[in-house]
């Protein structure tokens, strides 16, 4: 099976082609902004890159997979509009792909525990962790003193990767762990093979959105005076 995989929600924009285990094209490149503005040149690259070594361009993708967080707010709508119009255009389905669970896909499968962990600023991690195999809850927003409570729950030491796994360590230094991964995003093999595996009716491509945008709405319209005492008093 040949996917397209896509991933813009947190620290890379990373855009690839596999045929089953083989990548075809694979761009990855970390940055905290400015996904929107390389997306479509990544797509259009790996793509046509590895029109070379399969068939012709987007006729060869049989699969999108795109992440949908948790993750940066603008960041992952980026991707999921790209995917779903790409998906749209194509006649292809799209799978949403967990961040959390890509970032666990990208280390080392010995069957032990993995805690994926993306700093997620104001004391918080964005977490989920795997045992055996497979997830022991869904992802959370979890503060630093809960994420170590969880990590310390499964009573040996894990592995972490992602953002927030060297947050956690200096906030809880004594805490034991396997191997610490501060990768920025996901592997684009991990993607590709969450991609394959996937059933398309159980991954839909909706963002995963664990708490509220740091980001407030204004409170008076471009032009709109100020509200005084009197109005603020009525309120």
């Amino acid at each position: 099976m040949t996917v397209l995989v896509i991933d813009t929600a947190l620290g890379a924009c990373t855009a690839a082609v596999f045929d089953g285990e083989r990548p075809l094209a694979v761009r990855f490149e970390p940055m905290a902004k400015g996904h929107q503005e390389r997306l479509g040149g990544l797509v259009r690259d790996v793509v046509t890159e590895a029109g070379g070594q399969a068939k012709t361009g987007f006729d060869a993708v049989e699969r999108i997979g795109v992440t949908v967080g948790p993750g940066s707010f603008t960041g992952l709508r980026v991707g999921l509009a790209f995917a779903l119009g790409l998906g749209a255009a194509l006649d292809r389905p799209v799978l949403g792909l967990s961040t959390l669970e890509a970032l666990a896909a990208s280390v080392a499968d010995d069957g032990g525990p993995v805690a994926a962990l993306v700093d997620a600023r104001r004391g918080q991690v964005y977490a989920r962790l795997f045992d055996a195999g497979g997830p022991l809850g869904p992802d959370a927003a979890l503060t630093l003193e809960d994420a170590a409570r969880a990590v310390q729950a499964l009573g040996r030491p894990a592995r972490w990767v992602g953002s927030g796994a060297p947050v956690l360590a200096e906030a809880f230094p004594d805490l034991a762990r396997l191997d610490l991964d501060p990768r920025v995003a996901p592997s684009p093999q991990a993607l590709a093979r969450l991609t394959r595996a996937g059933d398309p009716a159980t991954r839909p491509p909706r963002p995963l959105y664990l708490r509220a945008p740091d980001a407030t709405p204004p409170s008076r319209l471009p032009g709109q005076p100020r509200p005084g005492p009197a109005d603020r008093a009525s309120r």
